[in-house]
């Protein structure tokens, strides 16, 4: 096994600089229909950061050379200025809400990628996290490239240095927590093929819509486990690859929402355990639910406060290959 993930190492990590522009836009003409690039950016109260993106994307991608064909903000329920900043950069913005109206939403980054196929038209589908900072077009570009030059290849990810960034210190490579501490180790012990993936929980991936559309979708954080999972069990190992496009800058989260992120794609990881017939698993000895601890507030005297138990939920709920759904059949056949 470490041969195989050596030999894909080799044969499917590239740098953004092994396509240029000009050799993407030329492969792109050449593709005709199959070569349509839809980049979608779900946002959540990201009105500091997702105006940005967007305009570096009309500009870099879609004015000075046509690469991109549409640009998509998902709105999943902000309650901040995002969609208006969003729309004044040049987005097209698509309340999560407003697509599907007949399945009602739940929250969750995956919802809103999942019905993102349903208002988006491009072959090649783009995703991209709305709260980067200090955004390049390479993002974009990177893992667009191997897809509009290799039929081969269908699903790209983004890999990047992550710095952890807080309270003015700057760690290297102290950033993707949840992915050296959760995901890496599950990958590795359950699909070592997963291996060389230096970002697999990273936001930044494109793929065929072909493929994505015969995938499960968690709708929470789990999601980019869960897409990446499926994609090697539909398309093989070959069909991926990865892209190193520099430095990924963003917003980083305190240790108790990690955890909660932890536990959802620790889940996620079990469900396609059990799906799949590898792990048996009976439902009441799994504990859906991950409970947390805090303190109150110090007494008045200066005695500490108690630690207090929050519980919260670890979902599971997938939205079904979006191929299934009768709206989206209806939406293609047009």
């Amino acid at each position: 096994m470490l041969d195989e993930v050596e030999d894909w190492l080799r044969r499917r990590s590239w740098t953004v600089a092994d396509r240029p522009l000009h050799i993407l836009c030329a492969a792109k003409e050449a593709a005709g229909p199959a070569g349509t690039v839809s980049v979608v950016l779900p946002a959540l109260d990201e009105e500091s950061t997702v105006g940005g993106i967007v305009s570096v994307i009309r500009r870099e991608l879609m004015d000075r050379v046509p690469l991109v064909d549409e640009l998509v903000v998902l709105d999943s329920g902000s309650t901040d200025r995002t969609a208006a900043v969003a729309a004044d950069a040049g987005a097209r913005v698509v309340h999560r809400d407003a697509i599907l109206p007949r399945v009602p939403a739940v929250p969750g980054k995956g919802e809103v990628l999942w019905r993102s196929l349903l208002v988006t038209g491009g072959e090649i589908v783009c995703f991209v996290d709305a709260d980067l900072r200090e955004f390049s077009a390479d993002f974009v570009s990177g893992i667009v490239g191997p897809l509009l030059t290799d039929p081969a290849i269908q699903l790209v990810k983004a890999m990047y240095d992550r710095p952890l960034e807080t309270e003015g210190a700057v760690v290297p490579t102290g950033g993707g927590r949840v992915t050296e501490l959760m995901a890496r180790p599950l990958l590795n012990l359950h699909w070592p093929q997963l291996a060389g993936f230096v970002q697999p929980l990273g936001g930044e991936y494109a793929a065929r819509r072909s493929l994505l559309e015969r995938l499960h979708f968690p709708t929470g954080y789990g999601v980019e486990l869960g897409l990446l999972v499926d994609a090697l069990d539909e398309a093989g190992l070959d069909a991926l690859a990865q892209v190193d496009v520099g430095v990924r800058h963003h917003r980083h989260q305190d240790g108790l929402a990690l955890g909660r992120m932890a536990a959802t794609i620790y889940r996620t990881a079990l469900e396609r355990l059990v799906r799949t017939g590898r792990l048996k698993a009976d439902d009441d000895l799994v504990r859906p639910l991950l409970t947390q601890f805090g303190r109150t507030a110090a007494t008045a005297d200066g005695e500490a406060g108690a630690f207090t138990p929050h519980t919260h939920e670890v979902a599971a709920l997938e939205r079904p290959p979006m191929a299934d759904v009768p709206e989206y059949r209806s939406h293609r056949a047009v």
